[in-house]
């Protein structure tokens, strides 16, 4: 079996951890992995998060917290994660669980038919998959965005924005050196990086539901919409050449 990085981006969830921490931790354990590791990227919390994975830790060792330098970002989070992940996949899933964690074997199913580097779960292909719907403007400037997104970039995901998401470890290795976005829009700049450098990655229907709590505001949410423009000038300007490949 292969074994698995789990990336959890973490800001104000001491309420939400417990129950999301031993989700995973029974769900990926009775897998029958050879090994996995859960990384909390805690992103300058203010409550008790930093505290709730650490005393979760001394129970389950697999269990391990990462502290970001302030408050940075979800994009941030996840580019911690992608540089402390050991393990041969690596899987970032939100604190929430919209996507259950016992999505994770179509994940697998997927790179092991397809061949494939990495795979994204995905609430456009299939629909009837979700549970709770988003408000009618999120989920209507969700598809708008998917839009301008595949407009710009050239990718052809129906959706990116999806917090369910698992690459080989050399691919998050390559992201975790040459992402720069530290907002809610890294996703696009992950898929558009990994397909420049000739990884593949397939889109997975997965069950959602939508989760009160949300920590993207509207401001980032229509801020978001400029994030494809500033990837590709990212690329024009040769910032995702990477150097260290060849290493």
């Amino acid at each position: 079996m292969h074994s698995f990085s789990i990336i959890i981006p973490a800001y104000n969830e001491e309420a939400r951890l417990p129950a999301t921490l031993e989700a995973v931790v029974s769900y990926v354990g009775a897998m029958g992995c050879g090994r996995f590791e859960v990384l909390v990227v805690d992103d300058g919390s203010q409550d008790r998060t930093a505290e709730v994975v650490k005393e979760y830790s001394q129970r389950h060792p697999e269990v391990r917290l990462v502290s970001n330098p302030g408050n940075r970002g979800k994009g941030y989070a996840i580019r911690h994660g992608f540089q402390q992940a050991s393990c041969e996949w690596v899987l970032f899933s939100d604190a929430d669980l919209s996507a259950p964690i016992d999505e994770l074997p179509k994940l697998i199913e997927a790179v092991r038919r397809e061949h494939a580097d990495g795979a994204i779960g995905s609430r456009a292909l299939d629909r009837k998959l979700i549970g709770v719907r988003q408000s009618w403007f999120r989920e209507t400037s969700g598809k708008f965005f998917n839009l301008v997104m595949r407009l710009i970039t050239g990718l052809p995901f129906l959706d990116t924005q999806c917090g369910f998401k698992m690459f080989r470890l050399e691919a998050a290795r390559l992201l975790g050196r040459l992402q720069r976005i530290e907002s809610f829009g890294f996703d696009v700049e992950i898929l558009y990086i990994l397909k420049k450098h000739g990884y593949r990655v397939v889109e997975v229907p997965v069950r959602w539901n939508n989760a009160e709590g949300t920590k993207v505001s509207l401001w980032s949410g229509l801020s978001a919409f400029l994030d494809p423009l500033y990837v590709r000038r990212n690329d024009r300007q040769g910032l995702y050449e990477d150097p260290g490949r060849s290493q």
